[in-house]
């Protein structure tokens, strides 16, 4: 992802800056992800893994990136509370 773009994103709901999410996060969140075990903000699965997301500062908010452009809706952020393993920072 563009440096520029990453620079300038910020979450739609709480404006907290966006980073890319490591591989470990990512990792945990497909694992949730493959399990049935994680919803989006509007209450529907996650069915298909994700190649990369973007995560809020704290920690608590991911955003799928699909073919290269975030996906920026809040009904489409994944809380990652709901996944057990999600390593802390």
């Amino acid at each position: 992802m563009d440096r520029k773009l990453l620079d300038i994103l910020v979450c739609p709901a709480t404006r907290q800056p966006l980073s890319l999410l490591d591989a470990a996060g990512l990792d945990a969140l497909n694992r949730a992800i493959a399990g049935g075990g994680v919803k989006r903000g509007d209450g529907s699965l996650q069915a298909q893994p994700l190649r990369a997301a973007l995560l809020t500062r704290d920690r608590k908010t991911a955003y799928r990136i699909d073919d290269g452009i975030p996906v920026l809706l809040a009904e489409e952020a994944l809380a990652t509370a709901q996944v057990p393993d999600f390593p802390a920072a």
